[in-house]
């Protein structure tokens, strides 16, 4: 197989570009301050990342006087702002995934640069210094032309092959390290009658997860991005995009998914899994506390990393899930003190020991389910964003995902896949170009 290709920018990890003066405490604030902020949030009632913000909510008015209404959305609240972008309706401030906020606010020019929240004291740290700048590539927070970023970070998610060490404690000992060394572990696996990976293949997202971790573990962080980028859509036809294909046709091939991934219904196959019904599962790092409540007796979440290909480098995912400011919010000072202000590491430690997921700070608790997870992160050589960073607007979900969909589940081969992205991708650039 291939060896990693370095791709300049997109690969080295660059310093946060920004440049803002001042810097203005957004902790313990005069309580005569007021004002207002209207936010909408990606979180529901009841889930335990809204409980870390409601109370940081509660705590911010009383000490700032600010009132903050607070939406809780869910997931669709990216959606949900789109027709209020270019109105008075907007809000002050939203949260979600860059995947899900960038093609929306930063692609589209919606979005502010937060120099004031970036430039702002959380215990007595510059915001900016809170955020991991190894997880930056190519200042992919801060568009061309703008003085600071348009998203603030508060939590990272990545992905994993997930697995019960209760009864898999050979995998904590010795994972495999390489795709090979994978192989022969789903082949060990089989040989037990043990169900190699569980699978919801109706999620175009989670099939996606494969080929991306695998182009850039072959080509490095911003393969998939560089080739997508490519107009004419001829920058399918380098042989790692067909490599990455192959692995996961290899994947198909051996017959290594459940049985009915490919005509079940989310979350069925993540439920048989927690059930031990399959020993792993590529995913993200929510799996712990959205399978909890109905994994079996005794199930010890752990994980290991996606494997290296052909000794390359240790290649980890790292999103971030952050706050942005529409560019016509009414209240975009207000909703920059509030986003520093759930920096502030009791926060922090919240969302990693009761939520359970990613604190985006450094020095911020984590839970036992996500330890693995966090050395992963804190060993690797390199990092990349879901879908490899493509934000282009329609790309992911008219083109991308669909493509890929077919592959995972069967319907066509990796030579097939390739011939198909790549004239789509030509079909794509034509129309949004």
């Amino acid at each position: 197989m291939a060896k990693i290709r370095k791709l300049s920018a997109l690969v080295v990890v660059g310093a946060l570009a920004l440049t803002a003066a001042g810097c203005a405490s957004t902790q313990g604030g005069d309580s005569s301050e007021g004002g207002s902020l209207t936010y909408w949030s990606m979180w529901k009632e009841g889930e335990a990342q809204q409980k870390v913000l409601a109370s940081a909510i509660d705590d911010f008015q009383k000490e700032t006087g600010i009132t903050v209404d607070v939406q809780w959305q869910g997931r669709d609240n990216t959606k949900k702002v789109v027709p209020t972008l270019n109105t008075n309706k907007v809000p002050d401030l939203i949260d979600g995934s860059f995947a899900k906020l960038a093609p929306v606010l930063a692609e589209s020019g919606q979005a502010k640069a937060l120099a004031d929240a970036y430039a702002a004291d959380v215990d007595g740290e510059k915001a900016a210094d809170l955020i991991p700048k190894a997880y930056l590539a190519g200042d992919i927070l801060t568009r061309k032309g703008d003085d600071a970023p348009w998203m603030l970070p508060y939590s990272l998610t990545s992905d994993a092959v997930w697995f019960n060490a209760a009864t898999h404690p050979d995998l904590v000992s010795a994972p495999p390290a390489d795709w090979d060394a994978f192989i022969a572990e789903l082949d060990k696996l089989k040989a037990a009658n043990e169900v190699p990976i569980a699978i919801d293949g109706d999620v175009a997202g989670y099939n996606a997860y494969w080929y991306t971790a695998a182009i850039v573990h072959i080509a490095g962080p911003g393969a998939l991005l560089e080739i997508a980028s490519d107009k004419s859509g001829k920058a399918w036809d380098e042989p790692e995009a067909l490599e990455a294909a192959e692995m996961v046709q290899q994947l198909v091939d051996g017959g290594y998914f459940i049985s009915g991934y490919n005509a079940s219904k989310w979350p069925a196959q993540q439920q048989a899994w927690a059930d031990n019904k399959a020993a792993l599962m590529f995913n993200g790092t929510w799996i712990p506390t959205e399978t909890g409540p109905y994994a079996a007796d005794g199930f010890e979440y752990s994980s290991f990393p996606f494997p290296t290909v052909d000794g390359g480098e240790k290649v980890a995912r790292a999103d971030f899930v952050g706050f942005s400011v529409p560019a016509r919010a009414k209240n975009a000072e207000n909703a920059q003190k509030f986003a520093t202000f759930f920096l502030q590491k009791k926060y922090q430690d919240a969302l990693g020991t009761d939520a359970k997921i990613l604190p985006v700070r450094q020095d911020a608790a984590t839970s036992p389910e996500m330890e693995t997870v966090k050395a992963a992160l804190d060993s690797a050589d390199a990092f990349y964003q879901q879908n490899d960073g493509i934000s282009f607007p329609g790309y992911t979900e008219k083109l991308l995902w669909p493509a890929i969909n077919d592959l995972v589940l069967g319907k066509v081969t990796a030579k097939e896949f390739v011939a198909t992205m790549e004239s789509g991708q030509a079909d794509y650039w034509k129309q949004n170009s």
